[in-house]
């Protein structure tokens, strides 16, 4: 029998990584001759870097990188077992966890740091580059990424010799890509992004997501002026695709790495599975397990358990979904592809206690439901 194993992260709680553990620890003590495969997972978003360099055998690596603040942070990266591609977070370098509530302000944050690591991913030798964009704190179309790669940024004639941000970019006159590093033009950037978002307008990069980041309306207004600025001064000599769905995706990072990095947009899900190779290694399985924090209505909207639960469906292989809640009906599970949901939580309980005893209760949950599923296929 061959069960894989192919779980998110439980945000703020466990790793991919652990909740396989904690999975084949269930299923070992329900039955010991059992082929279990490791397939952790991600959307693009927290906890990408680890699934992949944990899914393809590769490596994290850590960097110093200019914060969203303009401070060095430490922040995280990944070459994956090919030894040729990179996994960049942004988050790691321009996210939002990375402020305190008291200082967020999109007119002041960059993207810097997160051009920082494309840099350090080239020196790296990596010719392809997968950049999650989720939890951004930036709203600046993405400028100072592109400073950091080179391009330079002019206000009447004079170099802006300062990180970009949000305020900055509405100075800007001329844009210079003379100098950006040349081994980005010969570089795949596959950017996992999972929403549609255009870069102006009520549905925007302003609009839509500053306010998360400290923002109050009059700061949108702002920005909002400002962003269409910049997406006008760069339109002049560079693609303007600011209707390119996902180009408003963090803080207008979508559009900045499309215009200066010729970047595609591709939903995080479906990356993950192909990096992973999923569809092959999963041929023969008997049962799949997937899971995350919480199942509910936006699961079905590209998040890790649809893209699992969508592959093993041309595969006939049952899905048994684990979260630490289910908060849809079984019919919607069945729509999804998931043969049945099961909440870890055994007894009631805060969340603090659930996040604590994360790994024990996955672990059960595992177990018992594993004893059903042999019972019924006996």
């Amino acid at each position: 029998m061959k069960i894989i194993l192919a779980p998110d992260s439980f945000k703020g709680s466990i790793s991919a990584a652990k909740v396989c553990e904690a999975m084949e620890e269930g299923i070992r003590r329900c039955v010991k001759d059992i082929d279990v495969v490791h397939i952790p997972m991600a959307d693009g978003g927290e906890g990408t870097v680890h699934a992949l360099v944990s899914a393809t055998g590769g490596e994290v690596i850590y960097t110093s990188v200019i914060g969203p603040l303009g401070e060095p942070v430490r922040a995280s990266w990944g070459i994956l077992g090919d030894g040729a591609t990179a996994v960049i977070e942004m988050a790691s370098a321009s996210g939002l966890p990375l402020i305190p509530e008291e200082k967020r302000n999109p007119l002041f944050t960059t993207t810097f740091g997160t051009g920082q690591l494309l840099c350090h991913a080239l020196e790296r030798g990596c010719r392809k580059i997968i950049v999650g964009i989720g939890g951004s704190a930036t709203t600046d179309f993405g400028t100072g990424m592109a400073q950091a790669l080179g391009v330079t940024f002019f206000s009447n004639g004079k170099k802006i010799t300062q990180y970009m941000n949000g305020d900055l970019m509405g100075k800007v006159t001329d844009v210079d890509v003379e100098a950006l590093d040349s081994r980005i033009r010969r570089a795949e950037i596959l950017v996992a992004c999972d929403v549609e978002n255009p870069l102006l307008g009520e549905y925007g990069a302003v609009y839509t997501y500053s306010p998360q980041k400290g923002a109050d309306l009059a700061m949108c207004r702002i920005l909002e002026a400002n962003m269409r600025h910049i997406a006008d001064v760069a339109g002049r000599t560079l693609p303007d695709v600011r209707y390119v769905p996902g180009a408003g995706a963090a803080g207008g990072l979508g559009a900045g790495l499309m215009t200066f990095a010729n970047a595609t947009l591709q939903p995080g899900v479906q990356i993950v599975l192909e990096t992973t190779d999923f569809s092959r290694r999963i041929t023969g399985a008997d049962l799949i397990f997937t899971g995350e924090g919480k199942i509910d209505s936006q699961t079905a909207f590209g998040k890790t358990i649809s893209g699992v639960a969508a592959a093993a469906r041309e595969k006939n292989i049952p899905v048994i979904a684990i979260a630490g809640m289910v908060d849809v009906d079984g019919q919607t599970l069945k729509e999804l592809g998931i043969t049945a949901g099961f909440s870890i939580c055994n007894r009631p309980l805060t969340l603090d206690e659930a996040v604590f005893s994360a790994k024990h209760l996955v672990s059960g949950i595992v177990e018992e439901v594993l004893y059903v599923f042999l019972l019924n296929n006996c």
